[in-house]
């Protein structure tokens, strides 16, 4: 059963961008995908299991469209389901082409405990045309990748590129907590201290949100960070309907991960959220 939607969501909440990618469903199909698209983009943080389920909804109406798949790839990540999410992120990539979500994809990787491919990950040809800010995000994934195989001095070296070095705001004060913990790890506490007495708060920093409905887009393929609201109305019927078109791309995508090996979407409901760029 999909999930409730208050009767104030309008399919116009969601961004003129996000709602382009719609323009192959009918009026009636996109406006019920928009909606649940608008409270998984609310609900990332407040609730992301509930945001999870949104985004489920629209893919049974809408497998085929990539901001669809990409709701279904973040919220998947926020929950844990990192087997999940890696599918679900590299079936947008090749719907869109983009290379925005590789933060995301590397830190799936380290999801999974498997560093070493998140490692290979952030080093794709890809990685060097990011921009800026999603160059610091996967560099913090990879300072982690490298704590996980217990070498801290690579995992110091990887947040001394240009693009870390130049983060600003909240980058600046995730890669000194990712800074403070390979100093940490590397033996060097009172540096480590030192570095963390001169961030603003010590307060831990929740996961960077992708935004899932946002008017102006940095990246191909985004989607809205809206303010945070609880549902409680119910929204018309009709989430169960999906063409045999779907269906069949739904199964051609289980196909090809199940050659790369990732096939089952286990899930890892009891890890912790890892910080990735959203990293």
């Amino acid at each position: 059963m999909a999930p409730q939607i208050p009767d104030d969501v309008q399919a116009a909440d969601l961004d003129r961008a996000a709602r382009s990618r719609l323009r192959t469903l009918s009026k009636d199909n996109a406006d019920g995908v928009a909606r649940h698209l608008v409270m998984a983009g609310r609900l990332l943080d407040e609730d992301p299991e509930l945001a999870y389920e949104h985004a489920q909804a629209a893919v049974r109406r809408a497998g085929r469209v990539d901001v669809v798949r990409e709701a279904a790839g973040i919220t998947a990540y926020r929950t844990g389901r990192y087997a999940e999410a890696l599918r679900e992120l590299r079936t947008v990539r090749r719907l869109n082409g983009s290379d925005e979500h590789l933060p995301l994809l590397a830190d799936c990787e380290r999801g999974l405990g498997r560093p070493e491919r998140a490692i290979v990950v952030s080093q794709e040809d890809a990685a060097r045309t990011l921009p800026d800010d999603l160059k610091v995000e996967l560099a913090i994934v990879v300072a982690g990748a490298r704590l996980d195989l217990g070498d801290p001095d690579a995992a110091l070296a990887a947040l001394e590129t240009p693009a870390v070095r130049g983060a600003q705001g909240e980058a600046a004060e995730r890669v000194a907590r990712a800074r403070a913990e390979a100093l940490t790890a590397a033996g060097r506490s009172e540096e480590a201290d030192t570095l963390l007495r001169g961030l603003a708060t010590d307060d831990e920093l929740d996961v960077v949100v992708y935004d899932l409905a946002e008017d102006d887009h940095e990246h191909e393929g985004g989607g809205g960070d809206a303010e945070p609201s609880a549902g409680d109305h119910a929204s018309g019927e009709g989430d169960q309907e999906a063409s045999a078109a779907d269906e069949a791309f739904a199964a051609e995508e289980v196909a090809g991960e199940a050659a790369s090996g990732d096939a089952s979407p286990a899930e890892s409901d009891g890890a912790e959220g890892r910080e990735a760029g959203e990293g």
